[in-house]
């Protein structure tokens, strides 16, 4: 990877241009950093530190409040996201500060503050109305910042490079999940306050290097929009009719999402249930099982998203292997459909981390290529991250009668279904190969 060669146009132009040249290494492990402080500030809480401070809190509705808890994130986290990137794509020249003089860093700096204190007070929460109201702060800071991160991608990195960094960069995803749960339960011992606030440090620690060395490009004052409210609420809404390919890329990422949180929702109880984990293992327990399938599944993301993405760029194409990513995950599901045993489990989440890791790769550099406007992108991505946050409330209502109705075939029947719906609708897609 090379830097921007001497002689290109004056920086300001650049904020909108399209990137040619490739970026460097240490530009594409800053920004994996700093995802990766966000996402572990994200992941470990819903996964572990809210789920504990809740059962201390209210142990007889800790069920009902973690769903009112996380049910209040998501809603924070669709409307934040487009709202902070239509205000970075609107960011004029920072005054005398040349390192503060673009779009993004500052946003991004601030976004990671903010939420990282939102994290800090959270520590100290004792009712579940104060656990809601600064998950519902961290929730808009930390998309906050992902609005701006996000848009890093199609602001400086060329096409021919997209899925590789996007591999990179969205491999956190599930990696913070891991290192964030290891680093709490088993570093920190499960300690609330130690575990909000190193990963509040973190969150902001891990962004400093991208945030002060990499560059960040101004936007012309002629070029620049002023930002009114209206717009913003109006810019919600982007016809498919207009633009039909952005309209199929949000669709299948919606639905991509969806399958992946229908068929990891309740694998603790499928393996405690169905598989019998508990019987088959004496001495361990369906979490333990748990545990294992996370590890697998995230090794799986990790290896093939980089590789995907690789690929991806090689080949010039983008939707076969979104597609057969989809068709991986649609595998997995089938395959716990009609198999409801543990070595079912295992190969399932390797199919699992394999489609997904794939995926996020190789359909977020397809995304960057269909956004409707250059001087609109961190908007633009964040439309689509309502499509990422809202299928995990939304697979939730559907997983939950399917489960109790019909049994844990139905449900991951139902989830082959939707994943191969994601494969089959990025076709519909036709300015990108």
């Amino acid at each position: 990877m090379r830097d921007q060669a001497i002689g290109q146009p004056a920086a300001e132009s650049l904020a909108l241009a399209e990137p040619t040249q490739f970026v460097r290494y240490r530009w594409v492990i800053g920004l994996t950093l700093a995802s990766l402080g966000m996402w572990m500030a994200n992941q470990t809480p819903l996964q572990v530190l809210l789920a504990l401070q809740l059962q201390d809190i209210t142990p007889r509705h800790k069920i009902v409040a973690l769903g009112v808890v996380t049910g209040v994130g998501a809603i924070s986290s669709a409307l934040a996201t487009p709202v902070v990137g239509a205000l970075s794509d609107r960011t004029g020249h920072g005054g005398r500060s040349r390192r503060f003089s673009g779009r993004r860093h500052r946003w991004t700096l601030a976004m990671a503050v903010l939420a990282a204190v939102c994290l800090a007070l959270l520590a100290e929460q004792g009712t579940v109305l104060g656990v809601a109201l600064l998950w519902f702060g961290f929730s808009a800071f930390q998309n906050g910042e992902y609005a701006s991160l996000s848009a890093a991608i199609p602001d400086h990195v060329p096409v021919r490079q997209r899925a590789t960094v996007a591999g990179w960069v969205g491999m956190p995803i599930a990696l913070g999940l891991v290192l964030g749960t290891i680093l709490v339960v088993d570093v920190l011992g499960q300690h609330l306050v130690s575990g909000y606030i190193t990963l509040a440090v973190l969150m902001v620690v891990l962004a400093l290097p991208f945030v002060l060395f990499s560059p960040d490009h101004p936007l012309a004052l002629e070029d620049r929009e002023p930002f009114s409210w209206r717009r913003v609420g109006s810019s919600y809404w982007l016809s498919p009719r207009a633009y039909p390919d952005f309209g199929w890329a949000w669709l299948t990422r919606f639905l991509a999402s969806l399958a992946i949180a229908m068929g990891t929702l309740y694998l603790l109880y499928f393996l405690r249930d169905a598989v019998h984990y508990a019987r088959l293992f004496p001495g361990q327990t369906a979490a333990d099982g748990l545990l294992i399938l996370i590890l697998i599944y995230t090794g799986a993301v990790v290896v093939t998203s980089i590789i995907g993405g690789i690929i991806s760029d090689r080949l010039g194409r983008r939707k076969i292997l979104v597609t057969v990513s989809g068709l991986l995950m649609a595998a997995a599901a089938l395959l716990l459909t009609f198999w409801e045993t543990w070595p079912a489990a295992l190969i399932a989440a390797v199919l699992y981390g394999m489609g997904y890791g794939c995926y996020i790769a190789v359909d977020q550099a397809l995304i960057t290529q269909v956004l409707p406007k250059a001087r609109d992108r961190a908007k633009d991505l964040g439309i689509i991250n309502i499509a990422i946050v809202c299928p995990g409330a939304i697979g939730a209502a559907i997983a939950a009668p399917l489960v109790s109705l019909a049994g844990y075939p139905a449900l991951f029947g139902a989830t082959a279904v939707v994943a191969g719906g994601a494969s089959i609708g990025v076709w519909r897609i036709k300015s990108v190969r």
